[in-house]
């Protein structure tokens, strides 16, 4: 790991949550402690970033059906197998076939999709976002790896305008639904402190890998 505070301190408080986490449910240890969420604008050469993070962490490429989507998910695939890295991508599990990724990442109205995903890919990993704080999982749900709670403090993009839940209420939340949990939403290097005990899988985060293993990182 290289020398920088917030590359360490971001996937040191990741790893100690997984960790935590696999000693009550082993399977969990299989998981990315970290996960980076791309997005168009705020991450337009996302390959970049992957080049700098850890073994053994993750990238969600969203890729929200552009024309650019093909090129960018398999220049991210060479990035991550170079590094050893797990690569998912959001909704298309079409581009996620035709890139040989690791699995998919559901949005919330398709998380019903996961035991179908399932069926087909056994191996893939799957993840599913869950932002309404009273919805509780479906059966389908069951199909999933993980569920991405967000946003756990304020974020920007689409979460901006939805309360975040806070790290107290957070963990409360990851109690009651009792399955794998990352959180996504405002997350950081001093922000993830706050997290430690929350019963997470571990964490994702947009601005918050940027800040780290961004190309101005050093």
């Amino acid at each position: 790991m290289a020398g920088n505070p917030d590359e360490r301190g971001l996937w040191q408080a990741a790893q100690a949550l997984n960790r935590a986490a696999a000693a009550v449910s082993p399977a969990v240890s299989a998981l990315p402690p970290l996960l980076f969420f791309t997005d168009p604008a705020r991450t337009p050469r996302p390959w970049e970033v992957a080049a700098r993070m850890p073994a053994g962490s993750g990238v969600v490429y969203r890729g929200f059906g552009r024309a650019e989507a093909g090129e960018e998910a398999r220049r991210l695939r060479q990035v991550t197998t170079a590094r050893g890295m797990v690569l998912l991508i959001g909704q298309d599990d079409g581009l996620a076939e035709a890139v040989e990724a690791d699995g998919v990442h559901l949005p919330e109205r398709e998380r019903g999709r996961a035991a179908t995903l399932r069926r087909q890919h056994p191996r893939w990993i799957l993840t599913g976002a869950l932002h309404d704080p009273e919805a509780v999982p479906a059966d389908t749900d069951r199909a999933l790896d993980a569920l991405v709670l967000s946003p756990v403090f304020r974020a920007g993009g689409a979460s901006a305008a939805r309360a975040p839940l806070g790290a107290e209420e957070l963990a409360q939340r990851v109690a009651r639904l009792g399955r794998p949990a990352y959180g996504l939403g405002g997350i950081t290097a001093g922000s993830v402190r706050a997290l430690s005990g929350s019963g997470l899988c571990g964490i994702a985060a947009i601005d918050g890998v940027l800040e780290a293993f961004g190309p101005k990182a050093s």
